[in-house]
């Protein structure tokens, strides 16, 4: 956390363990912790790990810190682990690039341009890297040679909106989302109409086919399966008029692989800090936006949330009950997450416009 210059190291060092680094106000003014070079270290326990629950202690590692490993982004999003390559892959989509980041030294390079604007990025189970892309309007597999291969532009002869997020299951199919935001938008310079109703789908491993598996959030978002696969997760980034006013993560029954159960609302979105205060003074109850989540091996949901402020937007876990047990507090809008590293005990994070990561006490559920 960033002090004024005339505040002494003592109370500097007082001051961030009773805040946590979380922004405070000071006459007014924002201050938040500072990622940028020479910045000051933060005393081990990271202040921003937090737990809400004592289930969530056991995945705090005392010495490791939150790290920006990258920034200069417009809109981070999509990460995804190659375990064979060790690196990690993610997408800026206004810029139209999809970016690398090697483990071996923290090399940065732009990897694929153009990308068709991509969101979501996965790997299947033969390493083939699957991208949801916006511009394109499909979802689409980059095979080991590197020629591009479309896995699903429309439906039922209808153009998809904007593929958004995907997940592969053991039995070969992928599941995406397409809430279509990339069509909403002129920024990324793909603004058009919405042919379907925003829905999530399954693409067949066998004949292709493409399957629409659900229309009940409103607008379908980040998904992920439980570590069994008998669970699918799928954030709601629109308002639930069926069960809830705000913005929620949904859980699905999956049935023989191939069909949901009727939607449940898993966890809500709202939330307040129990142990800070906002800038204004007050607590209160924040309505924030669940994006990208992964599950790690004990069935826990990470989720990247924003569109609030400092104390809100990072990375929200939940227990497999649904309950909130912990926090991730970043100084940017979190738009996806995914497990990595050599050991998959590392979390990448992807937030507005720089790349994240902590090592955690657990282990990635899936491949990436």
């Amino acid at each position: 956390m960033t002090e004024p210059a005339t505040t002494s190291t003592s109370a500097q060092f007082a001051r961030r363990t009773f805040l946590g680094a979380l922004a405070t106000s000071v006459a007014g003014t924002v201050i938040a912790r500072d990622y940028g070079p020479g910045a000051e270290p933060v005393r081990y326990p990271d202040p921003d790990i937090v737990a809400l629950d004592p289930r969530f202690e056991k995945y705090k590692i005392g010495n490791t810190p939150i790290e920006r490993l990258h920034t200069g982004m417009l809109w981070a999003e999509g990460p995804a682990w190659n375990g064979v390559g060790k690196y990690l892959v993610w997408s800026d989509i206004p810029n139209n690039v999809q970016m690398r980041w090697l483990n071996d030294d923290g090399h940065v390079s732009v990897m694929r341009n153009p990308a068709g604007n991509s969101n979501g990025n996965t790997f299947d189970f033969q390493g083939r890297q699957i991208s949801c892309e916006h511009g394109n309007r499909a979802v689409a597999r980059y095979e080991h040679d590197g020629k591009r291969t479309v896995l699903a532009d429309k439906f039922e002869g209808k153009p998809l909106n904007a593929p958004n997020d995907a997940v592969v299951h053991p039995d070969g199919s992928i599941w995406f989302t397409d809430p279509g935001y990339g069509s909403m938008m002129n920024y990324e310079g793909n603004k058009g109409t919405l042919h379907l109703k925003e829905a999530v789908y399954r693409i067949d491993p066998a004949s292709g086919l493409i399957s629409k598996v659900t229309d009940e959030p409103a607008k379908p978002n980040g998904i992920c399966f439980s570590p069994d696969y008998k669970t699918l997760y799928v954030a709601d980034s629109g308002a639930d008029t069926k069960q809830t006013p705000v913005k929620s993560i949904w859980a699905f029954e999956v049935k023989d692989a191939k069909n949901l159960s009727a939607g449940r609302v898993f966890a809500s979105m709202s939330f307040a800090p129990r142990t800070e205060k906002w800038p204004n003074g007050e607590k209160q109850e924040k309505h924030g936006i669940a994006d990208g989540m992964r599950c790690d091996v004990d069935g826990n949901l990470w989720s990247s949330a924003g569109w609030v402020g400092d104390g809100f937007d990072g990375v929200h876990v939940f227990a497999p009950d649904g309950t909130r047990i912990g926090l991730i507090r970043l100084p940017e809008i979190c738009g996806n997450v995914c497990f990595g590293g050599p050991k998959r005990n590392r979390l990448f994070m992807t937030a507005s416009r720089s790349l994240y990561a902590v090592y955690v006490e657990t282990q990635g559920a899936h491949i990436t």
